[in-house]
């Protein structure tokens, strides 16, 4: 009877052993387990150490509680302009309710799948090619909202679907990049068309400014030129002025002096001409150089003293004016012959040695 007794004990410990290592369940972290009693939920264990009823409870689903990618296969789909286009995208989930996504949906990842396919093809099917290669954030905002509004009665949280990849076909791809091609070759032309125009009127701005400033610059020429010649007549009419006093004080040396200056003066400008390679004067050597004694004569008079003359006497002077003799005869030829001397000069004509506009001072 011992004998039997202790194997019985034996036995019941082992059991009550294995029924405790039974009911002693570990979760690890990222997961939850849900418990079933004779194949009804009861609750979800947690991540740790817990304990279950054994024989009586088990463990029902082990579901992923972590944020999980799912790929979604490409698929054909057609736009709103009936271009048919490649598309693929990616989707990321996250379980929330454990119980919910165990016993609300049979397969949970391939309805996700599924969905998400079928919203791609309605969002798609809604857009034009060129909106649905250039707009692909607003594609995924709207996957986003739909596909997790479907999937929250399963307890779980879509947080993000993106497109991979939207391949329209290869003759559609060569009309895009000459479509493209043409739109920069235009984008040139325009660029460049406004370019020279910009320079054209920059041109044009340049030349007015230039034509403005070469007409100011003509007309203060013109006033500096109309001052010039306004003082240089100014000059001329005072030395004039100055000439007359002069004869009407000294009588003819001043004109003699005038009249050979002025000769001269022609003469140096005839022979600095740079174009004058012969010289012809229609004038004697002869007369040239009584002009310059005439000069010599009078600017030894104009340096000597003055002379003191005596007073005629009353007899001499009474007898003169009564009747005119030869002498003044002669003095009156003389300056006769002076006061035409000039006008001869004037008109380029030089008189021989003795009879020129000097009188008989230049002869000598």
């Amino acid at each position: 009877m011992i004998g039997g007794f202790s194997v019985f004990a034996l036995a019941l410990a082992v059991l009550l052993l294995v029924l405790l290592f039974a009911g002693i369940k570990s979760v690890p972290q990222g997961e939850e387990w849900t418990v079933e009693r004779f194949g009804r939920y009861v609750r979800t264990l947690r991540p740790g150490l817990n304990l279950i009823l054994p024989l009586v409870d088990r463990i029902g689903r082990r579901l992923n509680m972590m944020e999980q990618v799912l790929d979604i296969p490409s698929q054909e789909v057609i736009t709103r302009d009936n271009a048919l286009v490649t598309v693929d995208a990616v989707v990321f989930f996250q379980v929330l309710d454990a119980a919910r996504a165990a016993y609300e949906v049979a397969d949970l990842e391939r309805a996700i799948v599924n969905l998400t396919m079928t919203n791609l093809r309605t969002v798609l099917g809604s857009m034009d090619l060129d909106e649905a290669l250039s707009k692909r954030d607003e594609i995924n905002a709207r996957l986003l909202r739909v596909v997790d509004e479907a999937t929250g009665p399963w307890g779980v949280k879509v947080t993000r679907i993106e497109i991979k990849d939207i391949s329209p076909p290869q003759d559609l791809v060569e009309a895009m990049a000459r479509q493209m091609k043409a739109e920069r070759d235009k984008r040139a032309q325009v660029l460049l068309a406004e370019g020279e125009r910009e320079a054209a009127i920059l041109r044009a701005e340049g030349e007015k400014q230039a034509a403005i400033l070469e007409a100011e610059g003509r007309r203060e020429a013109a006033f500096r030129d109309a001052e010039a010649r306004e003082r240089l007549a100014e000059a001329e009419a005072r030395a004039t002025e100055w000439l007359a006093r002069a004869a009407a004080a000294d009588g003819r040396p001043a004109l003699n002096y005038y009249v050979a200056q002025k000769y001269l003066d022609a003469l140096t400008r005839f022979a600095e001409s740079p174009n004058q390679k012969t010289l012809i004067l229609p004038v004697e050597a002869s007369g040239i150089l009584g002009a310059l004694a005439g000069i010599a004569e009078l600017a030894r008079d104009g340096l000597a003293p003055p002379r003191p003359t005596p007073p005629p006497a009353p007899a001499a002077a009474a007898e003169a004016g009564a009747t005119p003799s030869a002498g003044s005869g002669a003095e009156d030829g003389e300056a006769e012959a002076g006061a035409t001397g000039p006008a001869r000069e004037s008109r380029g004509s030089v008189p021989p040695t003795g009879s020129g506009p000097w009188g008989p001072e230049g002869g000598a």
